[in-house]
């Protein structure tokens, strides 16, 4: 079965239960095995802040060591979101595995008149892959209430409830206590329920539940402080209990992120073996998109999903923490929502453009409008698409205003995806890479075999809203183009679409999309810098802005994988560096910590040790200086020593180190890595290794971004050899021009990896192979090459650039 109809599958299934209970669930995870049994299992239940507290949970024990499952909903732009292993979204073939294994049993309990709804059959795929992946731990957040909730099939070790306000009165009770005793079935039989509640919800939660952990201000077990804004995105939290206590900051701005914190916290310590200093690096690592997330200071830009009065209210809480002049707000939100309290609960606008998101049910635009005129909004217009409301917001707002898009989690969905959408511009030979193209969007296998031989001239790949796809595709089809739209197709779902034609049909395709509704303007921006149609070239500030520029590795170490021990003293690294600048390269890599399998920790104070006394010695050579680290007090050292940029191979692991660049104003290197050092043997599942490391990606370059650094600045690296299989590394190798989907430089670092004993060479005899290699990458159109042997590398750079624009290069140079 293909991914499309496995999802189409999954989608078509009802939403709801005519019968409340948690039997459907508890016998499709029975006729799979009962999966769910070798996992310890936590469930969040509550009105709001269930999803950050499940994030937090789950980001500290992956901290303290731990494989770690989560499942959450709503998502935001791919249902795979839903569900988690280790931080990497469930992979298409595994949906389409699951719906191989259960669509007999779903259609004969649907024949019987019982089909599982959507939300029990996917909760039964997120334990089924739970299960098989082996994780240890599985955070589950309840959909609604906690009696009935498909996710008390489980039996946890332990549990919350965040916090309890009337919402879903028509299911779980009409008043809040009746509420939280729904809420308190998540109790475990022999563990703790850990609440942020208080009074009379309190007190109907200890009536049903046996130990019960209270989070809180004072009078609590364990007492949490918000320490108000550190920066424009995190905030200082500190979480004191009997015996422990911590301090540190988180992604989450807002006084109830404290107490979310600090009901995460309890519940680690609770189910794992965990360090202050995990607890204390896990929360800061722990974003949450479209949760008061701030994508902009310049105007302030805000994106927040909340749905209900209580979380407008908290919203406006944490807004007013910022100092701005005008606040011009973006709403989209569900028909059976409360729109007037939530309207009552947020600032006063200064204007509203009330917009609709695309789905059914959604509330239509004019209605809001009119609830805003009511609430004495001054300036209220509408638009139909999010895109459009945001972009009109955008477009109004002074440097010192304020854009808050907010409503709903589907709203902020739509307008974050001006920051995610990627794309891909597709390298097409022959036949086979374009099947490759059309069967990686989902194409149905008749469309590939009728589309493939026209895929030609510029091949572009993107994922769009349905009404966006078919608008594009008869744009594009009366220019002469073609497109091919997945076989996912749902109003609510992005869409994968394959544009092919010639630059000129791109060119006046993007003209046409530039004057219509419903986001398609933004989408042809997108489109002119992807394609390179009529866009404005920057001034250069690094070299390899003008052509691919070589990055010269200087491993001050006494155990890299190449070349350890060889320059671990002082006159060794500055002469082999001396050595590499008369070679021609561009940027000198000094690294002092191995990231080779197996390699043992170095602390902060012996890499200082190691890279600060050779990083002072080379600042007068003429070639940038970069630090190869993974630890911000060690970019920091070197930064003051004189580096010009920061090489992170770990991907911002360390939450200060984007910080670092962004205060220092230097470029960041992100490297797409699994575990580092590296893992051997790690088996990791990649539907299509290009795309899916683009997606991981894509959130590491925007947390850069919202720190302060501009995309020029911010140089992403797939990760050769990182968790990938020889025959991934070089399909990435082949196919690395696609990485400038992100808008950002891209790097190659290949130089002396094992995957080239995928083609025979070993050790000791893998220079050739690196050298074609790096003509193979800046063919590609890599930015930056980084290498061991220099003078044979920058003679493949400069061969492959003059093969690609031989009037560029002087004949007698």
């Amino acid at each position: 079965m293909e991914y499309h109809e496995a999802a189409n599958f999954l989608f078509d299934l009802r939403r709801f239960r005519p019968r409340p209970g948690t039997e459907s669930t508890a016998e499709f995870l029975a006729h799979l095995g009962s999966p769910h049994e070798r996992v310890d299992c936590v469930q969040i239940a509550g009105s709001n802040g269930k999803g950050s507290t499940a994030r937090m949970l789950e980001r500290t024990l992956r901290e303290a060591g731990l494989s770690v499952g989560i499942y959450t909903s709503p998502h935001l732009e791919d249902v795979r979101e839903r569900i988690r292993v280790d931080g990497r979204k469930i992979p298409r073939s595994a949906i389409a595995e699951f719906v191989d294994v259960a669509h007999e049993y779903v259609v004969g309990k649907a024949a019987d008149g019982e089909p599982p709804t959507f939300f029990e059959a996917m909760t039964t795929l997120a334990l089924w892959h739970f299960g098989r992946e082996g994780v240890d731990v599985a955070v589950l957040e309840v959909g609604i209430g906690g009696r009935y909730d498909a996710t008390s099939a489980v039996d946890p070790v332990a549990s919350a409830v965040t916090s309890v306000s009337l919402e879903h009165t028509e299911v779980i009770g009409e008043t809040v206590e009746e509420i939280a005793r729904d809420k308190a079935q998540v109790a475990p039989e022999d563990g703790p329920l850990v609440t942020g509640t208080s009074g009379a919800a309190l007190e109907a939660i200890r009536d049903e539940a046996g130990e019960v952990v209270t989070v809180g201000e004072d009078g609590t077990d364990v007492r949490v402080a918000y320490g108000g804004r550190t920066n424009h995105t995190e905030a200082a939290v500190s979480i004191e209990g009997d015996d422990w206590g911590l301090e540190t900051q988180i992604p989450l701005l807002g006084e109830h992120q404290a107490e979310n914190a600090g009901i995460a916290a309890t519940l680690a310590r609770a189910v794992a073996d965990v360090s202050r200093t995990d607890l204390e690096r896990g929360l800061r690592n722990a974003h949450w998109p479209g949760r008061f997330e701030v994508m902009d200071t310049e105007p302030l830009v805000v994106l927040d999903g909340a749905h209900n009065p209580d979380a407008c209210e908290r919203l406006a809480e944490t807004l007013s923490t910022f100092e701005y002049d005008d606040l011009h707000l973006v709403f989209g939100a569900m028909h059976e929502k409360d729109h007037a309290e939530m309207a009552r609960a947020l600032p006063t606008p200064d204007s509203v453009v009330a917009c609709k998101p695309n789905l059914e049910r959604a509330e239509d635009q004019d209605t809001l409008a009119t609830v805003f005129e009511r609430e004495g909004a001054d300036h209220v217009s509408t638009q139909s698409a999010v895109q459009d409301a945001f972009a009109s917001a955008l477009e109004t707002a002074d440097t010192d205003d304020c854009v808050l898009v907010t409503g709903s989690l589907f709203a902020v969905a739509e307008a974050r995806s001006r920051y995610t959408r990627t794309d891909v511009s597709k390298r097409i030979r022959d036949l086979e890479d374009a099947r490759e193209a059309l069967e990686g969007a989902n194409v149905a296998e008749n469309g590939v075999v009728r589309m493939r031989g026209k895929a030609v001239h510029r091949v572009v790949k993107t994922s769009l809203q349905y009404r966006q796809a078919t608008t594009l595709k008869q744009e594009l089809l009366s220019l002469g183009g073609e497109c091919a739209l997945s076989g996912f197709r749902r109003e609510d779902e992005p869409v994968d679409a394959v544009m092919m034609g010639t630059l000129s049909q791109f060119t006046r395709l993007v003209e046409t999309l530039e004057a219509q509704p419903h986001g398609l303007a933004q989408i042809a921006r997108e489109l002119r810098e992807t394609l390179g149609i009529q866009v404005n070239t920057p001034t250069p500030r690094y070299p390899w802005q003008e052509r691919t520029a070589v990055m010269g590795i200087l491993n001050v170490t006494p155990d890299s994988f190449h070349d350890g021990g060889e320059y671990d003293a002082l006159e060794d690294a500055v002469s082999r560096a001396e050595a590499m600048v008369d070679a021609g390269v561009d940027v000198l890599d000094v690294g002092g910590e191995s990231t080779r399998p197996g390699a043992d920790p170095v602390s902060v104070e012996a890499e200082i040790d190691r890279v600060v006394p050779v990083i002072d010695r080379l600042a007068d050579l003429d070639a940038l200086v970069s630090v190869d680290t993974r630890k911000a007090a060690v970019a920091r050292a070197a930064l003051e020593a004189g580096a010009d940029v920061v090489n992170d191979v770990s991907g911002l692991e360390d939450p200060e180190m984007r910080f670092v660049a962004a205060e220092y104003d230097v470029p960041l290197i992100l490297m797409h890595s699994i575990d580092t050092p590296v893992v051997p043997d790690r088996d990791v599942a990649y539907d299509d290794v290009v795309e899916d490391v683009i997606d991981d990606l894509t959130e590491r370059v925007l947390l850069a971004e919202k720190a302060g650094l501009d995309r020029e600045q911010i140089v992403v690296d797939p990760g050769l050899g990182f968790g990938k299989a020889a025959s991934e590394s070089f399909e990435l190798l082949g196919r690395v021009d696609e990485f400038h989907a992100l808008g950002c430089p891209v790097l190659v670092g290949h130089s002396h990896k094992s995957m080239f004993e995928h083609v025979g060479y070993g050790p000791d005899d893998r220079t050739a192979a690196t050298v074609a290699a790096t003509a193979l990458a800046a063919d590609r159109g890599a930015d930056v090459i980084r290498v061991h042997d220099v003078p044979e590398n920058v003679a493949a750079v400069r061969t492959a650039l003059a093969a690609r624009a031989p009037e560029t290069f002087d004949e007698r140079a």
